[in-house]
C-alpha cells in the first residue's frame, strides 16, 4: 500500500514514504490523504493563489496518531515520533538539557568544557575569528594538549575542527593562520578540515574574487562538542559571537550517544574536506574525490555515502537500543516501557526527552532538515503558536506557502536593519540590510493582503549596541502555555540554508515542564527585545530602499 500511495505522492511526501519502514498502512494511508490535498490543491494553481489555495487544503481534520499532545504515553510514544523515521532517536533526561542565553555564558562554557576535556575536543563553525577572545580559546586547546601529554606521556586527546575553506581562508590573518601553530606542535593529535563546496570550480572559481566566493555554498554547522558533552549553537567562534552578537545555545552534559553523532558527523564531513598542512597547503584525504577538481557527480556521490552512513549506523545502533529497552506486552503492536538502560544500571533517571539530528547537505542530496521542517509546519493545527525566529529572513517559498496557508498562529522575530550582522559593512555588502528590509516588506505586503495580520505577525529585534542572529523554531501546541519542541542549530530557514550550505540542528521534544519553562524562558527574552512589525515601520525614514536594491534583491536572493 505504501508504495501504491508513493506513486501518486507529492515529493515531500514520496521522500518521507522511502524512510518509513515497510508494512506500515497507517503511515502510508496519514501521509497518502495528505498527498491528495496537496493534489488536488495543485490542480486548480492556475485559478488561484498558491497561498490562498493551501488554507482550505489542510483545513479539514488530518487523521490523528493515537497519541496525547506532547506527552510520553504509556507505550513510550509521543506525537512526533515519525521523526525517528528519518534519522536517530536519543532519549535523554531533562537534567541533561541546560538553555544558556547570552554569548559570555556560551565563551565561558567553551573554554572551561576545553580546558576539562580528556578524550576529545570537535569544533564544527564556519570560521575562526583573529581577536584575542579567539585566541584565548585556541590557548585552552593547547593547554588542555599539554596536560594530556604531561599525564599520559602520549596525549590520549584529540582535537578535530571543521571550517569553511573560503570563510576561513579570507584576509592575510584568517582561521588557517590562527590554527597552523596548534597543528605544528600537535600534528597527532590535532585535525583541521576545511570544507570546500563542489559548486565552485572552474571558471567561476577563479573569477569570483574573495568574500563574493562564499556566496556559492558553506559549511554552515556549529557543534561543539567536549568528551561527552555538547554546545548545539547557531553561533561561530568569532569575538562577537563571544560578546554582543545574540544567538542561542543548549548545552547537552552526560549525552555520550549524541556526543558520537556528532564527532562521527563532522569526521565524515572533515573526510570530504580538504585537510590542512603544516606548510598551510591544504590536501584531499587519501582515495576521496577533490571536490573542485575532480569530477563533481563523484565527489557529492561519495560525500553522500559517507554522511548517510553516519546517519544510518547510528539510527540502527538507536533503534537497537529501543528493541533492548523496550518490550513486547501481549497483543501484537503494543509496546510498553521497561526501563531506561542508565535507570537499570546505574540510578539514572529514565529520558523525558528526545533528540533528533536534522541534517541538510542538498548538494549531497541530503534534505532531511527540509522535509522535517515542512512537515512541522504543515501540521501546525489551529490554536498552536509557531515562534519562528531568524537572523536572516529570506523564507523560502516552501516555508511562505505553510505559514501563509496553515492555521495556527506565527510570530516571526527577525533582525532590524540596525542589528543585521551586514549593517554598516563597506560596499554592496552595506546594502544587503537594505534588501533584508525590501524582502520583510514583500512578505508582510503578502500577509497583509490575505487578512492574515492577526494570525501571521513580524516582530524586529532591536537592542542597542548589539547585532542578531538567533534562529530557530518553538511549537506551543493547542491549549498549552509552554512549548513542547524547539528547533535549535544552524539553518536560517532561506534558500542558502535549504540549497545551498551545509547545515545541522536539533528537534528537542520534552515532556519534562521545567525543561519546557526553559525554553518559554529563552523564547520570552529574544522576543522582549522586539517590537512589532506594522505598516507605518516601513514609512521611516530608515527603511528607504534605493530603487538598484530593489531591483537586484530579486536577482541575487537566493545568494545570502
Amino acid at each position: 500500500m505504501a508504495a501504491a500511495v508513493a506513486a501518486e505522492a507529492p515529493v515531500l511526501w514520496r521522500r518521507l514514504l522511502e524512510y518509513l519502514p515497510r508494512g506500515r498502512p497507517v503511515w502510508a494511508a496519514l501521509f497518502g490523504r495528505l498527498s491528495d490535498r496537496l493534489s488536488r490543491g495543485r490542480e486548480r494553481r492556475a485559478r488561484r493563489s498558491s497561498w490562498l489555495l493551501l488554507a482550505p487544503l489542510l483545513s479539514p481534520v488530518v487523521p490523528q496518531l493515537t497519541v496525547p499532545p506532547c506527552s510520553v504515553c504509556s507505550e513510550g510514544s509521543h506525537r512526533f515520533q515519525w521523526i525517528r523515521n528519518l534519522v536517530p532517536e536519543f532519549g535523554i533526561a531533562s537534567s541533561h538539557v541546560k538553555v544558556l542565553s547570552s554569548p559570555t555564558e556560551f565563551y565561558e562554557l567553551m573554554k572551561r568544557q576545553i580546558k576539562m576535556a580528556k578524550k576529545r575536543v570537535v569544533l564544527a563553525s564556519l570560521y575562526l575569528g583573529t581577536g584575542p577572545l579567539e585566541q584565548e580559546l585556541v590557548d585552552c586547546i593547547e593547554m588542555a594538549l599539554e596536560k594530556s601529554l604531561q599525564e599520559c606521556g602520549t596525549s590520549s586527546l584529540t582535537v578535530s575542527i571543521l571550517l569553511d575553506f573560503t570563510r576561513g581562508s579570507r584576509g592575510q590573518e584568517n582561521s588557517r593562520t590562527m590554527l597552523l601553530p596548534l597543528l605544528k606542535r600537535f600534528p597527532e593529535q590535532v585535525r583541521v578540515s576545511l570544507f570546500h563546496t563542489p559548486n565552485l570550480r572552474g571558471l567561476l572559481r577563479l573569477l569570483i574574487p574573495e568574500r563574493f566566493n562564499e556566496t556559492i555554498g558553506l559549511q554552515h554547522i556549529k557543534v561543539y562538542l567536549f568528551d561527552d558533552n555538547v554546545i548545539l549553537s547557531g553561533a561561530n567562534l568569532s569575538d562577537s559571537y563571544f560578546t554582543n552578537r545574540q544567538d542561542r545555545y543548549v548545552f547537552l552534559q552526560d549525552s555520550p550517544e549524541i556526543a558520537d553523532f556528532f564527532s562521527e558527523l563532522v569526521d565524515a564531513v572533515g573526510d570530504v574536506s580538504l585537510q590542512l598542512q603544516q606548510d598551510d597547503t591544504v590536501k584531499v584525504v587519501d582515495g576521496m574525490v577533490h571536490p573542485y577538481q575532480g569530477d563533481r557527480t563523484a565527489y557529492c556521490a561519495a560525500a553522500n555515502r559517507r554522511v548517510m552512513e553516519v546517519i544510518n549506523s547510528a539510527r540502527t545502533r538507536q533503534e537497537q537500543l529501543h528493541t533492548r529497552t523496550f518490550h513486547r506486552n501481549g497483543a501484537e503492536g503494543e509496546i510498553s516501557l521497561n526501563t531506561d538502560r542508565k535507570a537499570m544500571g546505574d540510578g539514572q533517571p529514565e529520558p523525558d526527552t528526545w533528540i533528533y539530528p536534522l541534517i541538510q547537505m542538498k548538494p549531497f542530496g541530503i534534505q532531511i532538515d527540509e522535509i522535517v521542517t515542512e512537515t512541522l509546519l504543515m501540521e501546525a493545527e489551529r490554536g498552536a503558536n509557531v515562534y519562528l525566529t531568524t537572523g536572516y529572513f529570506n523564507l523560502t517559498q516552501a516555508y511562505m506557502d505553510l505559514i501563509l496557508g496553515t492555521r495556527a498562529k506565527y510570530q516571526i522575530l527577525l533582525a532590524s536593519p540596525e542589528v543585521n550582522g551586514f549593517f554598516g559593512a563597506k560596499g554592496v555588502a552595506g546594502a544587503i540590510p537594505a534588501a533584508y528590509v525590501y524582502i520583510e516588506r514583500q512578505f508582510f505586503s503578502e500577509v497583509c493582503s490575505l487578512g492574515q495580520q492577526e494570525r501571521v505577525q513580524l516582530q524586529e529585534y532591536s537592542r542597542n549596541g548589539w547585532t542578531f542572529h538567533a534562529k530557530g523554531l518553538w511549537l506551543y501546541l493547542t491549549g498549552s502555555s509552554l512549548p513542547c519542541l524547539t528547533l535549535i542549530g544552524s539553518p536560517n530557514f532561506g534558500y542558502r540554508s535549504v540549497h545551498r550550505d551545509l547545515e545541522a540542528q536539533v528537534a528537542i521534544v520534552t515532556e519534562n515542564k521545567a525543561l519546557q519553562q526553559q525554553f518559554h524562558q529563552e523564547q520570552m527574552q529574544l522576543y522582549l527585545h522586539s517590537g512589532m512589525v506594522s505598516a507605518s515601520t516601513f514609512e521611516q525614514p530608515n527603511r528607504y530602499i534605493k530603487l538598484w536594491v530593489k531591483l537586484v534583491t530579486p536577482l541575487i536572493k537566493n545568494f545570502f
